[in-house]
């Protein structure tokens, strides 16, 4: 089974194709996702091929902190994924319905676990300057995102948060210009494990880009991470995680090539 994040992992929107790649070398591009009649998301024309033939040879599981609806904006090359997480693990998909056991269990140990989302968004709103605050938002119920003035974000603001919530049992990611506060029990690595459980997967892997796809590379069999994104910046390693230096679009590519090469190898082994 193959649970890859989305966002600066596999899909790209235009301000974070490039990343420092000339125009003259962009590569051919594949729109992905439409909002409001404008193109969004996009994957190289390369990664769309090899990802079309990665999700007919694993079982492909798109692992992401998108909202339901969000991820529905998504069309992904080749067959539609069985199953998909979305909401940071809050909703697993099975054939594009959210399991409804899955949630039951999700709400259980957010009731046990962490302080209330009142009190988390509340805390950030008074925090947050309007001076960089562009909007806020509660996604599905389950967690809280500022969308932010990146250049003007005071260098300490990001700690001091993720230093607060950490106590409140919460986690704080910074991805592009949103800032992203999430319970510690809300995590995709557990909706990946019971997704895994239902395939009947014996072998896991992973890819992602942010913080909060840490405990998702630690926990698959082996898993990947582009040169760029919070644990690229932060030098974050595992000994069974490969570091790309690849960063962009091409980052993109360089996953899915990863994905689909380790992916074959297993299924002539075990064929």
């Amino acid at each position: 089974m193959v649970a890859s994040d989305l966002d600066r992992t596999l899909v790209y929107s235009a301000a974070a194709l490039a990343l420092d790649m000339p125009d003259a070398l962009a590569p051919r591009l594949l729109c992905v996702e439409v909002y409001q009649h404008k193109p969004l998301s996009y994957l190289t024309e390369r990664a769309a091929g090899l990802l079309a033939d990665l999700a007919r040879t694993a079982v492909f599981v798109p692992t992401t902190t998108r909202t339901r609806e969000q991820y529905g904006r998504i069309r992904l090359p080749g067959p539609p994924p069985p199953y998909a997480i979305c909401a940071n693990g809050g909703h697993l998909l099975v054939d594009g319905e959210s399991d409804p056991d899955w949630q039951r269990r999700v709400r259980d140990s957010l009731d046990a676990g962490c302080a209330p989302l009142a009190a988390v968004r509340e805390h950030m709103l008074r925090a947050a300057d309007p001076g960089w605050l562009l909007k806020e938002r509660v996604a599905e119920d389950l967690f809280a995102y500022l969308v932010v003035e990146r250049d003007l974000l005071p260098d300490t603001w990001v700690k001091d948060l993720a230093d607060w919530a950490d106590g409140q049992g919460w986690t704080v990611s910074l991805q592009g210009r949103k800032i992203y506060a999430v319970p510690k029990p809300l995590t995709k690595s557990a909706a990946v494990a019971e997704a895994a459980r239902r395939a009947g997967a014996s072998r896991v892997l992973t890819a992602g880009d942010s913080l909060l796809d840490a405990d998702l590379l630690l926990a698959g069999d082996a898993g990947w991470r582009p040169g760029h994104g919070e644990l690229a910046d932060t030098g974050w390693s595992a000994p069974h995680v490969t570091a790309l230096s690849e960063r962009g679009a091409a980052a993109g590519e360089a996953i899915v090539e990863s994905l689909l090469r380790e992916a074959r190898a297993w299924v002539r082994m075990t064929a």
